[in-house]
C-alpha cells in the first residue's frame, strides 16, 4: 500500500514494475491505479502485448499474472504531475528504492522522465533503456501514458512500450 490510499500492484520478481510519477485525485478517489478514463495506460499495455485483453482500472491486481506491477515515484495524489517538484522525487526516492529492493523486479519503468531525471541526478535522458540500474532493477523510461501527455499520440506511445515488451 502506498501512503496516501492508493494501493500498489506488486509481488516479488516481477518482470516489470511500472513507476507511475504519482496517483492523479481521480485514482486516489476510485481506488485504483489510472483510473481516469483519458489515461491510456490500459489500453497501451494491451496494445504493447503486456495483457492478452484490455484490463480495466479495477482489474490491476491481474497485471501480477502477466509479470507486470505498479507503483508511483510520488504517494501524493495531484490533479496534474506538473504540481510536483524535483524535491518532491528525491524525497520520496528511499521509499520508491525500499519497495523495490523488497520485491526485486528486473525491470522498473518511469513512466516520464520528470522522477527518473530527479532521482538519478541528470538534467535530462532519452526515452527507452537507461544505463543506470535502481535498486538491482534495470531502468526505463518511457512516455507517460496521462490523457494530459499531448506529445504523444496513442500509435507513437505504444511504440514505446512495445521497445520495452520487446527486451523482456
Amino acid at each position: 500500500m502506498q501512503s496516501g490510499g492508493l494501493s500498489d500492484v506488486l509481488s516479488a520478481g516481477l518482470r516489470v514494475v511500472f513507476c507511475g510519477l504519482n496517483p492523479a485525485v481521480t485514482a486516489e478517489r476510485d481506488g485504483h491505479n489510472f483510473s481516469s478514463p483519458s489515461n491510456r495506460f490500459w489500453r497501451v499495455l494491451h496494445l504493447a502485448d503486456f495483457t492478452p485483453r484490455l484490463l480495466r482500472a479495477e482489474e490491476e491486481q491481474e497485471l501480477l499474472a502477466y509479470g507486470c506491477g505498479i507503483t508511483a515515484a510520488v504517494s501524493r495524489a495531484t490533479r496534474s504531475a506538473a504540481e510536483l517538484t524535483a524535491d518532491d522525487y528525491v524525497t520520496a526516492a528511499p521509499e520508491l528504492e525500499a519497495k523495490i529492493n523488497r520485491f526485486s523486479p528486473h525491470n522498473l519503468a518511469f513512466l516520464g522522465k520528470a522522477a527518473f531525471a530527479a532521482i538519478s541526478g541528470r538534467g535530462d535522458c532519452d526515452w527507452g533503456r537507461q544505463s543506470e540500474v535502481f535498486a538491482g532493477a534495470r531502468t526505463w523510461v518511457l512516455p507517460n501514458p496521462s490523457g494530459l501527455n499531448r506529445a504523444f499520440n496513442l500509435e507513437r506511445l505504444t511504440g514505446h512500450y512495445l521497445d520495452l515488451r520487446s527486451k523482456l
